[in-house]
Parts: C-alpha cells; sequence; structure tokens
C-alpha cells in the first residue's frame, strides 16, 4: 500500500488520546484536571471535532510522559490527509512558466490570460503545435534537435517575430533590390532621423521588417529567417544607440543577402564585443555577417588607415572631421574605434538614440505596444 492512500486512513488524534486515556483509567474530567483546562476542551478533541494545537501537544506530552512531536505529528498526517487534492490546473500552469516567461507574455499581449486548457491551446498555436509535449523547451516535451541551442525567452521572441511577420504584407522579394538598398545605406547614415525611412525601403525590397521588444534575460540583437521565400528581418534594439542599429540591421541584411537561415533562423545574441568580431569560435556565416556589418558601418581600409595614423592619439576632433569624409554619424564611427581600440568608454555620447525614429514607420511590439495580429 502507498504512502498516499495510508493517508486516508488516518485517524484523528483524539482516538489514540481515547485509548491512551482508557489504557490509564482516566476519565475525561480527570485529564482536565492535569491539563487545566475545561472538560469540553478534552471532550472536543475526543470527538474528533478540535485540533491539537503546538501548544496542546506540549501539554499532552507533558501528562502522558512522550514526546510532543508525537501528537503533533498525528495531528499533521491527518490534517494531509483530509486536506483536498489541489487544482491539477496548479501543476499545469506551473510547467509553462517554469520553462517560459508566460506573465510577461500575457503582459505583452502575446497571449490571454484565461484558464489552464485555453491557456495551452494557445501555446500550441503559438509555436504552431499539436500538442502541449511538442512546445520545445517543456520539461515533460519529447527530445527535439529544433532550438536546442535558444532559451526559452529567445525562442518565444522568435515566434513573436514569425506570428508577426506571417501577417505581414510585402512586394514579392528582390535580393537585387536589396543588395542596391544595402550599398545606398550610407546616404541614410548621417543623420539619425534619417533612420525613419529603413521599414519602408525595406519593404519595398519585399523584406518583412519588425522591431520587437525583448524579453528579460534573452539579449537578442537581431534574427534572419525565410517565409515564403523572403527574408525576414526581427531587430530588438535593446542597446538604442546608432553605431549598434546599423551593426545589427547591416548584419542581418547581410544573413539575407547570403542566403542564410533558410533551414534555421539565425537568431543573434549579444552582437557585441567577440560576437562581433572575426574569432575562429564564431561559425563562417557570423563572420561573413560581422564583417559586412562592420564594413557598412566605416569601410575596413578606411578605419585601419585612420587608426594607424592616429594611434595612439586619437583626438575628438580627428573623429568628427573623419566621420564628415566618410559621410557617417559620428557616434557609428566611435562604435568601429571603440572596437578596434578595446575602448568602450571613449567617446560615448556621440552614439546617440534612435528607437524614437525608427518606430513611428515600423511594425512594433512592445513598448506598451502589441502588434495588430491575430492571437
Amino acid at each position: 500500500m502507498s504512502f498516499a492512500s495510508c493517508l486516508t486512513d488516518v485517524p484523528h488524534p483524539g482516538e489514540f488520546l481515547r485509548e491512551e486515556l482508557e489504557e490509564r483509567g482516566w476519565s475525561q474530567r480527570d485529564f482536565a484536571f492535569i491539563l487545566g483546562v475545561p472538560e469540553q476542551t478534552i471532550n472536543l478533541i475526543l470527538g474528533g471535532k478540535r485540533g491539537i494545537s503546538p501548544e496542546m501537544a506540549k501539554a499532552l506530552g507533558g501528562a502522558l510522559d512522550v514526546s510532543a512531536e508525537y501528537f503533533a505529528n498525528l495531528q499533521k498526517m491527518y490534517e494531509m490527509a483530509n486536506a483536498r487534492e489541489p487544482d491539477p490546473a496548479i501543476a499545469r500552469r506551473a510547467l509553462l512558466q517554469g520553462s517560459y516567461p508566460i506573465r510577461e507574455m500575457i503582459r505583452r499581449g502575446w497571449l490571454e490570460d484565461t484558464d489552464v486548457a485555453m491557456l495551452e491551446a494557445q501555446m500550441m498555436r503559438f509555436f504552431h503545435v499539436n500538442d502541449v509535449g511538442q512546445i520545445p523547451h517543456l520539461a515533460h516535451a519529447a527530445k527535439k534537435q529544433d532550438y536546442t541551442e535558444t532559451t526559452p525567452s529567445q525562442l518565444a521572441w522568435l515566434f513573436r517575430v514569425k506570428q508577426i511577420a506571417a501577417e505581414m504584407v510585402v512586394p514579392t522579394y528582390s535580393e537585387s533590390k536589396l543588395k542596391a538598398l544595402v550599398a545606398e545605406f550610407p546616404r541614410y547614415m548621417m543623420d539619425p532621423e534619417e533612420i525613419r525611412h529603413v521599414p519602408r525601403l525595406l519593404g519595398d525590397c519585399g523584406v518583412r521588417f519588425a522591431v520587437v521588444e525583448t524579453l528579460p534575460k534573452a539579449n537578442i540583437d537581431g534574427v534572419c529567417f525565410w517565409l515564403d521565400d523572403a527574408p525576414v528581418i526581427g531587430l530588438t534594439t535593446r542597446f538604442d544607440r546608432i553605431d549598434n542599429f546599423w551593426f545589427v540591421l547591416g548584419h542581418e541584411c547581410a544573413h539575407a543577402l547570403n542566403g542564410d537561415g533558410r533551414d534555421e533562423p539565425m537568431v543573434d545574441v549579444d552582437l557585441e564585443g567577440e560576437a562581433a568580431g572575426q574569432g575562429d569560435d564564431l561559425p563562417l556565416e557570423e563572420r561573413k555577417a560581422n564583417a559586412a556589418a562592420a564594413n557598412l558601418c566605416v569601410p575596413a581600409d578606411d578605419l585601419e588607415s585612420f587608426y594607424i595614423r592616429k594611434n595612439p592619439y586619437f583626438y575628438e576632433r580627428d573623429v568628427l572631421g573623419f566621420a564628415r569624409r566618410l559621410q557617417r554619424h559620428p557616434g557609428i564611427v566611435v562604435g568601429q574605434l571603440q572596437r578596434r581600440m578595446g575602448r568602450y568608454d571613449y567617446l560615448t555620447r556621440h552614439k546617440v538614440k534612435i528607437r524614437q525614429h525608427l518606430l513611428p514607420g515600423s511594425m512594433v511590439d512592445g513598448w506598451g505596444v502589441a502588434a495588430p495580429v491575430t492571437l
């Protein structure tokens, strides 16, 4: 017999106390006298109508010369045996919240706050699966090779971008148009306000572009994947800096032009420091995209020439003059110089914010706004 089934047969502690009093030949009145309590108190305990408090357990222990824990444990076992079974929805909600930031997804409008059955149905629809057990990363889910290196928060963000992209209408994708647009990007890199044109320009090329606020601890900068033979580019702008925006955008456009992300989404995390470099530990696709993005921000030959000529004295006036010659915003040049110098505190005031210019013309999800898509 299991421990759980035994609990259902646990009698009230009053029955044990009744047997003990009979063994000793004590009446209820005698025992009430010993304890110094009203006789009714003993009557209620023996009748199973009152439990044994910790104070009473100690008193019973002293009167009967047994451990106070003996009666306390009897009372605990009786209460556990008679406690209501928990709502099965508790474990199901715990499984979901233990794997995914469900409450944050509800707050963001990605899911509706409903009963657990409907919540599971929404999660299946969100992740395009037919069974709860097929949702990636759930504790009881079948083992899958997909997304093994993507955290649940990153995966939820990715599927939100997919959900938004699926409802966007753009012209037929043209690789030649995208290639020409990337070549023309420097025209828009001098003034932060010019960033407002980027969403429309990408859309004209047939690229679905969305800006989705990242989830806590996801550390995502961008993604490139394909939908209906056309690329989708998603950004988070989590750093909200002009240098980071153009680097990440250039990185994702390079992925698209190289045909990356057709089989598995290219989810780019922490595109700063070493992850934005040319280290041998990075996949070839990432090294190529990093090189293209860096060259977009500041042509590699120009950067190296400037660095050699000015090292070790990089005066602000020289940097500003260099930026004017390249027709780049100083913050973009500063970002590449910081990486080259290994000094990320250098002239940071030039790295201005851009989100205020980007969001009005973009398909946006986050910052208090939910994208108008079907749940």
